[in-house]
């Protein structure tokens, strides 16, 4: 099984539409611990990726540039270099993709 890299994009303020909703820092917090009770010991790599930072990585650059253009909202959930949540990520969605890769739900 290959180890999925899931990057969650997001900035200290919360975006313009969010405003009732988890900082883009309390959703990757929310994703990480919601993931490891779903695939437990099955191993991921999960990132917060603050965009008000430059990016070394060429790929989370361009997400970062995209969302300072409006093309995405944030808190964006990316996995595997595809965005599966944006704004109001959706567990379903996420726990979706990441079965695609193998992962398995024990719960």
């Amino acid at each position: 099984m290959k180890k999925v890299e899931i990057s969650v994009y997001g900035a200290q303020v919360l975006c313009p539409s969010c405003v009732n909703l988890p900082s883009a820092k309390e959703t990757y917090e929310w994703l990480d611990a919601a993931l490891k009770r779903k695939f437990i010991d099955q191993p991921f790599y999960i990132t917060y990726i603050d965009i008000e930072e430059p990016q070394v990585d060429e790929e989370k650059q361009e997400f970062v540039q995209k969302i300072l253009d409006d093309e995405y909202f944030y808190p964006l959930v990316v996995i595997e270099g595809k965005v599966v949540g944006e704004g109001s990520p959706r567990l379903k969605a996420i726990f979706e993709e990441m079965e695609r890769y193998g992962y398995v739900s024990q719960g």
